[in-house]
């Protein structure tokens, strides 16, 4: 994403022929600025933060408004309920804890300060409750335990840069993996270091930042990295399986399951993976207009994952062929603010150069709708946030079925 990077791939957009079906918007909330989280949704709510400020609470039926709560500062931390509260961390620094009938607060935690990496850390970590605890990373570099009935911190470790991911929870220990390239196996009662292991890094990203959460399954851990691989370690022990290396580009996303097989984007290689868990084989490769951050989910034989275009794709689980996409309102409207009649950057679109040009560029990106939030699923219905400030229910297909 920054100097050093030599490899760009400039792919055609996917063309919506007859055979790709679309899905059937059925409302969309319209928020004041971006909306890069990923709602919660349960049987009546969904609950979704904006970089607007306010934190939101919408009926699952029809999107009306039920409730929102102002914080004042960018919400980029997605949410999680529990014992009949909301929880989500802020870009003030704190975590916050609201009624989630009501919204009304219950309690704030503090953290040191919050802190962006780069142009490229649109996410913030995302509380996740275990046992009466919440788990979270914060910019100021540690991993906090918090009580969840109270805000009480339990306890913190420190690493040695951002904590930005998602912590993910398996019978009393906690994985994430920080800015500092490291990834962590901690004790979930008291933060005692269970094992780490560090990225490999590459010439340009030495570090090998580790962006988002791992995907946590019976006995392995996997997740991706800004040195351009993606890993598979042996959850017990750290050590590693295998790693595969997307030449030229980061792998930022969360990797998602599904029989046996692992689902993934990739950024500067704007492509779409199907990997054999056990090995790491290559099972198909799709290719995407743009980059794509969020984590892939599946409903009945499609994997759906958004892309920077502002397009939601829906991929045949087999074969990587696209049979399902859904546009936002921002990429309808922008689309050609950066891409050509052929589905092409414009010869006047450059996507990184200096700071001035590749912020310029990042910002028609975003006017385009990105989805950067991973979808929620429920009831045949596709629930997810984009950059042009809107939450959108959009219903897959009404002949499919879970």
């Amino acid at each position: 994403m920054k100097k050093g990077i030599l490899f760009l791939c400039l792919l055609p957009v996917i063309v919506c022929k007859a055979q790709i079906k679309t899905g059937r918007l059925l409302w969309k909330y319209p928020t004041q600025n971006k909306v890069v989280t990923t709602p919660f949704v349960d049987s009546t709510f969904v609950y979704y933060g904006s970089e607007d400020g306010y934190f939101y609470c919408n009926s699952i039926s029809d999107g009306r408004l039920l409730w929102k709560y102002a914080t004042g500062q960018p919400i980029r931390s997605s949410a999680t309920v529990a014992a009949g509260k909301v929880f989500f961390g802020c870009e003030d620094g704190r975590v916050y804890a609201l009624d989630a009938h009501k919204g009304i607060l219950q309690w704030k935690f503090a953290t040191k300060g919050e802190r962006r990496y780069d142009l490229w850390d649109y996410y913030r970590s995302s509380p996740v409750y275990y046992k009466g605890r919440l788990y979270v990373g914060s910019g100021d570099g540690n991993v906090y335990a918090i009580d969840a009935r109270n805000g009480k911190e339990l306890w913190h470790y420190a690493t040695g840069d951002v904590v930005h991911a998602d912590p993910a929870v398996s019978n009393d220990t906690l994985f994430i993996g920080g800015f500092d390239g490291n990834f962590y196996a901690l004790h979930g009662a008291t933060g005692a270091l269970i094992w780490k292991f560090k990225t490999i890094g590459d010439r340009f990203f030495p570090k090998g930042e580790i962006q988002k959460a791992a995907l946590v399954t019976k006995d392995a851990v996997y997740f991706g990295s800004r040195d351009y691989n993606i890993y598979a370690l042996n959850k017990s022990t750290g050590i590693g399986l295998w790693n595969m290396k997307e030449y030229g580009s980061w792998v930022i996303a969360t990797p998602m399951e599904k029989g046996g097989k692992l689902f993934f984007g990739t950024s500067d290689s704007h492509a779409f993976y199907s990997l054999n868990n056990f090995y790491g084989e290559v099972q198909w490769k799709a290719r995407l207009p743009l980059r794509s951050y969020n984590t892939p989910v599946a409903y009945d034989t499609l994997i759906f994952s958004g892309c920077y275009d502002g397009c939601l794709y829906g991929f045949g689980e087999k074969g990587g062929q696209i049979e399902w996409r859904f546009q936002t309102a921002g990429s309808s409207r922008n689309y050609f603010t950066v891409f050509d009649s052929t589905g092409h950057f414009r010869k006047d679109f450059t996507l990184y150069g200096n700071d001035s040009i590749t912020l310029a560029s990042e910002q028609k990106i975003m006017g385009l709708g990105a989805i950067l939030s991973t979808p929620a699923v429920k009831g045949g219905v596709l629930y997810f946030g984009s950059t042009d400030g809107h939450l959108y229910a959009v219903r897959i297909d009404e002949d499919r079925r879970q």
